[in-house]
């Protein structure tokens, strides 16, 4: 493939060179139309007789006349004979660099088709086999990113019959998540973040702890479903590496501040990534949906969050896999412009 390339080339270079040196039709043409026009205007000027003496008595201005209707046709004829080369030397290079293309192309498609009636070339089986791998360690990443522990289903109180010995029961409609005490900061963020593997206990009890409170419980869940969502696209948290916000900027947009001084909680700079989820935001309306629902739900939380939360809480916050997905889609979104 390397001699039929390195042939193209000298081919090419050798045809450039003999167009440069080579005089061609056109520039025949040329010289024949200019000559013909100078003995035509000295046949006119020299040869034909004069109307008398004062013929010969040339003003300055009737000769700058002469000399323009001399010389200025055969310039154009030269203009002309000029750029006519050029198109035919274009053509010629593109006529050639094309079927350079081509000879090159069947010489790389027939390669490939020789290497394929083989057997399987060792480099091209690791290819495949790490490309399995990676599947499999994105699935799994996935997986414990947006999976959701198996919760004990709690059976709504059932309507008793009236009598003097009953006791006054609970409000319709009361659960055990709702007389459930509130959840811990820590746990809260350690749940955000989401068990890093399957063995990770720390993190399995905090999301079990997190799902027994009303609202960490939708956020939560409401996490899972953009994680699920942009995994779908290759997007996975713990590859984004956002630039870090100062823990009075949260503050601030906790407060309603928005514009400049919230501008640095959009700190994902990573291009397809945004490229992807606008594109996905716009033309998904179940996940245009999801994510307006997460962002809903964690501004809900950090509302409530920054009251009694420390800067170290609120920067540990800021590093959870579900704050990097509420940083690339608030930015996505405009959320804190």
């Amino acid at each position: 493939m390397a001699n039929d390339n390195n042939k193209a080339d000298v081919a090419l270079r050798a045809g450039v060179q003999a167009d440069g040196v080579r005089v061609t039709v056109i520039e025949v043409i040329a010289i024949v139309v200019s000559l013909i026009w100078l003995v035509g205007v000295a046949l006119f000027f020299l040869v034909l007789p004069g109307e008398g003496d004062g013929a010969a008595q040339v003003d300055s201005l009737r000769f700058v006349m002469t000399l323009m209707a001399i010389f200025l046709p055969i310039a154009m004829v030269w203009i002309a004979a000029l750029a006519a080369r050029s198109a035919k030397i274009v053509r010629t290079e593109s006529r050639r660099l094309q079927a350079a293309i081509d000879g090159m192309r069947q010489t790389y498609v027939a390669d490939c088709q020789s290497r394929g009636t083989g057997i399987e070339p060792t480099v091209e089986r690791k290819l495949n086999e790490i490309a399995r791998a990676t599947q499999k360690t994105e699935t799994a990443l996935a997986t414990f990113a947006t999976s959701r522990p198996s919760e004990r289903m709690v059976a709504a109180p059932q309507p008793q019959t009236s009598s003097a010995d009953d006791q006054p029961s609970l409000a319709l409609g009361t659960t055990a998540e709702d007389i459930a005490p509130p959840i811990s900061r820590p746990d809260l963020v350690r749940a955000l973040n989401f068990p890093d593997t399957d063995t990770d206990e720390v993190g399995f009890a905090a999301l079990r702890r997190a799902l027994k409170d009303r609202t960490a419980k939708q956020l939560i869940r409401a996490s899972q479903d953009v994680l699920t969502l942009m995994s779908q696209d290759g997007i996975y948290m713990d590859d984004l590496r956002p630039d870090r916000a100062r823990a009075e900027v949260w503050r601030r947009f906790a407060h309603g501040e928005r514009g400049k001084a919230a501008a640095s909680l959009g700190g994902i700079r990573d291009r397809s990534s945004l490229a992807l989820t606008a594109g996905r935001m716009r033309e998904d309306a179940i996940f245009r949906d999801a994510a307006h629902h997460f962002l809903r739900k964690y501004d809900q939380m950090l509302v409530a969050f920054e009251v009694e939360a420390s800067d170290e809480d609120i920067a540990a916050l800021a590093e959870t896999r579900t704050s990097r997905a509420f940083m690339l889609l608030g930015r996505v979104t405009g959320a804190f412009d």
